[in-house]
């Protein structure tokens, strides 16, 4: 594998191990973006910022649930003082901890046409992908107390200069790789193949991919990475195929998956020994009528009991809520 190209492939040789007592964990990463509207193309204006005001709410629950969320900020998150407001005390306390997440069609410096090639942050030159990533790190560590040691590119948009971008800049953690999705259709990367194991991107210089967890459940989830991407063009035999119990592609996140095939997603991950599952969501979640998957007040109490639903049955597998700080301190480097 190339040392710093975060598309490829990974060797199994490195696969990260961590120390005893380790055991099985799990992280929840919050992609904390502006608000626009899903169903229209990209665009540099037009985003709004009015779900921040939701993150006191969110944070505070998973206070009461014995976990730190990981707040994945663009450059509109990073640069509004009512986030750093409400975040800021919470990552100070080590109540929350706080990460780079590049949405580069809002990030300066503006040079590049906004379209979907572009919304790759990985397609941008070199010098524009790392010029957008210092000011949006730079932001964040000034406005929020904390320096990031967790990146996700925005849409999942790493490219091959991006490993080296983020070794430059001391991040450890690298979390754009969405195991089991293609994205090459628009011009980003495909992780069709890539393993849910965390490994080792650049072992010398201490930076490792913790990809988003996805597994498939069904009879035939053991061809899941074959015949899945297979029926790309027949969305509705997809659909079949789970209803039918014989093949469903689960990804760890509340937008789109309920709690019940979560938890056969957990009890995949966990009888397969993944040592750390990573969930995910966008904040614009956190309010009614900016994502299409909380639309009224009453989805929105849905979303918050399916956390409470997951969280319990976390807690009843063994799987611990964990941290980058703990990741990172347990992470073996030999």
């Amino acid at each position: 594998m190339s040392e710093h190209r975060i598309t490829d492939l990974p060797d199994p040789t490195e696969f990260a191990r961590f120390k005893p007592g380790f055991g099985l964990r799990f992280i929840l990463t919050v992609d904390t973006e502006e608000e626009f509207d899903w169903t229209k193309p990209i665009a540099r204006e037009g985003h709004t910022v009015h779900t921040v005001t939701r993150l006191a709410r969110f944070q505070e629950f998973c206070e009461g649930q014995g976990v730190i969320p990981i707040y994945l900020i663009d450059y509109p998150i990073a640069t509004s003082p009512t986030a750093a407001d409400i975040l800021r005390p919470a990552i100070a306390a080590g109540r929350a901890e706080v990460g780079v997440q590049l949405h580069p069609w809002v990030s300066p410096p503006f040079e590049e046409e906004v379209n979907e090639h572009n919304s790759f942050v990985g397609n941008l030159p070199e010098e524009l992908e790392r010029e957008k990533f210092r000011r949006l790190y730079d932001a964040i560590a000034e406005n929020f107390g904390a320096l990031p040691r967790i990146y996700r590119a925005g849409r999942y948009g790493v490219g091959p200069n991006t490993g080296t971008i983020l070794s430059d800049h001391g991040i450890a953690i690298d979390s754009s790789v969405r195991s089991s999705f293609d994205y090459s259709a628009g011009g980003g990367p495909n992780f069709r193949d890539h393993p849910l194991q965390p490994y080792w991107l650049n072992r010398s210089r201490g930076l490792a991919e913790l990809p988003l967890t996805t597994v498939y459940w069904g009879v035939l989830r053991q061809f899941g990475p074959v015949l899945y991407p297979a029926l790309w063009r027949a969305p509705r035999l997809r659909g079949a195929l789970a209803r039918i119990g014989l093949l469903e592609r689960i990804p760890l996140t509340p937008e789109g998956v309920t709690a019940e095939e979560a938890i056969r997603a957990i009890d995949i991950a966990v009888d397969d020994d993944l040592p750390v599952l990573v969930f995910s969501f966008h904040s614009p979640s956190l309010a009614p009528g900016y994502t299409p998957y909380v639309r009224s007040e009453d989805d929105l109490d849905r979303f918050y009991d399916w956390w409470r639903e997951v969280f319990a049955y976390l807690r009843h597998r063994g799987v611990a809520p964990s941290s980058v700080a703990e990741i990172i301190d347990s992470i073996e480097l030999a």
